[in-house]
């Protein structure tokens, strides 16, 4: 058990503030217990303490998750340019990414993954929803990201990006590693976009996700090329094809993306089970648009579609980007940053139980409490405030330093795979 003595410790759903020691339980289910409240279990438990971190001064929630994030693209922080300057999404994708995805080895995928385990940590995530393709080395591909994240501490929800743009016999390997995956783990059933699964492929997918009860993960109107290509080979747009194949009443399908929707498909998302995330950093990078919920209901998330691994600068950002085009305010934003968890809960995937926290070591020149906190959470808080992460009731970063993995040593190794990846993609 850890020991939170002198704790300011903010109720994540309420934000009742509460001045109390806390004592952290280990294990996939492990409570809390804070100090005055059942204080005979509180006594006899603090036998057992392993840990005791002062936090005075100190603000205590719950940590932070990732909806939605690229493990992939890790390594493509400082890379060269591309062949061609891309000169529309579609480019984007064909010189950068699908060039990048196509070059990656074992060894690249695992340096990839423990890095962004590692980032995630760091800015306070203890769990992570991923999206991967690495076309030329499938099948293992997601254990081998489970098992990275697990050497961190970040708890995870993978899948593998099946599409047909490498040909029939890669995208029946992708379902092949998804299958192999979801058997033993929890995983939902990823594809790349409409405009890269045919009908044959989508339908063994969707098979796939009844057949295990799981959701489709998969970009959604990120770019207008994907309702363009939709209309004139489907007849029908984006989220009408895919309510044909019964995916969006799942509660555990995720639509990444979602800019570029018809009044009905917001109507069909707003009647449905599924989510949406939004990657607001992505969107500008990319050009592609402005995220709108106007229309979509309240099952909203927010991630970083790899671009980072820092939840709280994604909210903030999706607040600021949002004042011109997108109907969101403090609650709002906070809302969304907050809702991976009950996204989590609705669906009972494991790993985001109460005994995940983040310690802000947060110097404000103002006073902090239950009826300014979104104030400072939109304007004041920083990944760089972040002292300790607790996931699963163990310490996984304590003073700023990743305790579980030498650190050093993982990122010296990303390097290393990040060069020989470069030198791969220049000679592809």
């Amino acid at each position: 058990m850890i020991l939170l003595k002198n704790a300011t410790f903010i109720d994540w759903q309420t934000l009742e503030f509460k001045q109390t020691d806390i004592l952290v339980e280990e294990g996939e289910n492990g409570k809390l217990y804070f100090s005055g409240e059942e204080p005979a279990s509180f006594k006899s438990s603090q036998g057992l303490v392993s840990e005791i971190l002062d936090c005075n001064g100190k603000i205590v929630t719950k940590s932070f998750a990732v909806g939605h994030h690229h493990v992939y693209s890790a390594l493509a922080r400082g890379m060269g340019a591309p062949k061609k300057n891309p000169e529309n999404f579609y480019e984007i994708l064909k010189y950068v990414w699908w060039t990048l995805d196509k070059s990656l080895d074992k060894d690249m995928i695992e340096a990839s993954a423990l890095s962004t385990a590692i980032a995630c940590a760091k800015a306070g995530s203890t769990f992570a929803v991923d999206h991967h393709a690495s076309p030329y080395f499938i099948e293992g591909s997601l254990e081998i990201i489970a098992e990275a994240f697990e050497r961190v501490g970040v708890s995870h929800l993978l899948c593998y990006e099946i599409t047909d743009r490498d040909g029939i016999e890669k995208a029946e390997q992708g379902l092949a590693e998804t299958e192999s995956y979801i058997k033993n783990r929890q995983a939902l059933i990823g594809l790349h976009a409409s405009f890269t699964v045919g009908n044959n492929t989508m339908k063994k997918a969707a098979d796939l996700m009844h057949k295990y009860k799981s959701g489709f993960h998969i970009h959604v109107a990120e770019d207008r090329y994907d309702q363009d290509h939709s209309l004139i080979n489907y007849g029908k747009r984006v989220i009408e094809r895919l309510a044909d194949y019964d995916v969006l009443n799942s509660s555990k399908t995720i639509l990444g993306h979602c800019l570029h929707l018809s009044e009905n498909e917001r109507k069909i998302i707003r009647n449905s089970k599924s989510w949406v995330v939004q990657n607001t950093e992505s969107n500008l990078n990319n050009n592609v648009g402005y995220f709108n919920a106007e229309g979509l209901g309240h099952r909203l998330l927010l991630g970083t579609d790899g671009m980072h691994s820092d939840m709280l600068r994604s909210a903030q950002q999706a607040f600021f980007v949002g004042q011109g085009f997108d109907k969101i305010d403090y609650p709002g934003a906070y809302q969304r940053f907050r809702n991976i968890h009950n996204y989590l809960k609705e669906n009972n995937f494991k790993g985001d139980s109460e005994n995940n926290l983040v310690i802000l070591d947060y110097n404000s020149p103002t006073p902090i409490n239950s009826e300014n906190f979104l104030g400072h959470f939109i304007f004041g808080f920083n990944s760089a405030d972040i002292q300790y992460v607790i996931s699963g009731g163990k310490l996984i970063v304590k003073n700023k330093i990743v305790q579980t993995v030498n650190e050093k040593e993982t990122l010296e190794f990303a390097k290393e795979q990040a060069k020989k990846l470069w030198k791969k993609m220049k000679n592809s």
